[in-house]
């Protein structure tokens, strides 16, 4: 008889590659979970995959379709670090299809908290005698769908806040002679910065971030998908020349005032007196959207950060001093990590009410 704990030892080794699979799908899914899948057989894989985009065959039919021979699957093992579905949806439900292969064991991280999965793909799993163990590296599990668990939760985008400041803590200097991006850190931040929009499903910026520095928010510097661009003007006063009105990507004005939609640049109606952010995150949830970057400027950025309204939030720190200027927004978080990007400085926060890995 194996031991207790080798076999736990070999569930969580498979689980960890299912999440390395799952990750592959970041920035693809939406508004699908990230989802890798493996099949083993005599503690070997024998067939993975993972869900690559919406619409498309979930991870456990890319995993039951890469076993060669078909027949070793009723002696298998099939882990998933999220529930298998069990309604039709885009797709066939994939706890249908695991019952029609004979997989007699089903190994789960965590259960899915969408109403119409949660728990039922388990149960009708049980149902024809399949053994269903579920919580396998259930914290690790929960982390990399935090945008899908939060959506789900708190019926609102999963917030990301990121800045750049220099040492001396302003996210520009005093006086700038050009209407562009004044960038404070290296290329390989820019770069990262990059990485992270084609991640997300969306990026904001206020009206003087627009103005000022008139952003792309694309991704340009990275393979990927460019993020919705969200643009807050209160009164419609953006100039039509800037560039986030080129568009080249779905870009969406929020403003107290209506406006035509056009191609690619969609409009929607806020009233800014009050609780602006409770507020954009409503339109974005009805849009949605399940992840969003603010991205600038200061007073948009801290706006959010005093209403509670975040999730995580990434500060970048060069190496140059301005000595007076914007000053940055004033954040109080638990630190998750701190690295260094070159000359830059990287600082990793969470909401101190949410420290920990937790949805």
């Amino acid at each position: 008889m194996i031991p207790y704990f080798y076999v736990v030892k070999i569930h969580q080794k498979m689980m960890e590659r299912c999440l390395q699979l799952a990750s592959n799908g970041l920035g693809f899914t939406y508004p699908n979970p990230l989802v890798g899948s493996v099949v083993v057989h005599n503690n070997t894989i024998i067939g993975e995959g993972w869900h690559r985009k919406a619409g498309g065959p979930h991870a456990e039919v890319h995993a039951i379709n890469a076993v060669a021979d078909k027949s070793l699957l009723s002696e298998s093992t099939i882990y998933v670090n999220l529930e298998p579905c069990s309604h039709h949806g885009r797709t066939p439900p994939c706890a249908d299809l695991i019952i029609e292969y004979g997989i007699k064991k089903v190994v789960i991280g965590t259960k899915d908290p969408n109403p119409t999965v949660s728990g039922k793909g388990i149960a009708k799993l049980e149902e024809v005698g399949i053994e269903v163990i579920v919580g396998v590296l259930i914290e690790q599990c929960n982390w990399l769908n935090r945008r899908f668990f939060n959506t789900q939760n708190k019926k609102r985008p999963y917030v990301i806040l990121k800045w750049a400041q220099s040492q001396d803590g302003f996210l520009s200097p005093e006086e700038r002679s050009e209407k562009r991006p004044y960038w404070i850190t290296s290329e390989p931040a820019q770069q990262w910065t990059h990485r992270l929009r084609a991640q997300e499903q969306a990026i904001l910026v206020g009206t003087k971030t627009a103005i000022d520095d008139n952003p792309s928010l694309n991704t340009r510097h990275w393979e990927g998908k460019n993020p919705l661009r969200v643009v807050l003007d209160r009164n419609l006063s953006l100039s039509d020349e800037l560039a986030l009105f080129d568009r080249s990507t779905p870009t969406l004005v929020i403003s107290e005032h209506t406006a035509v939609d056009t191609e690619n640049l969609w409009h929607a109606h806020a009233s800014f007196k009050e609780n602006l952010p409770k507020k954009i995150l409503e339109i974005l949830y009805q849009k949605d959207i399940q992840s969003v970057i603010v991205e600038g400027g200061g007073q948009t950025l801290q706006s959010f950060i005093d209403a509670g309204l975040w999730d995580e939030a990434f500060v970048l720190q060069g190496p140059t001093e301005f000595h007076s200027g914007l000053a940055a927004p004033i954040i109080d978080g638990q630190e998750l990590a701190s690295y260094k990007l070159g000359p830059d400085l990287i600082t990793h926060l969470k909401p101190l009410a949410n420290a920990g890995i937790t949805v």
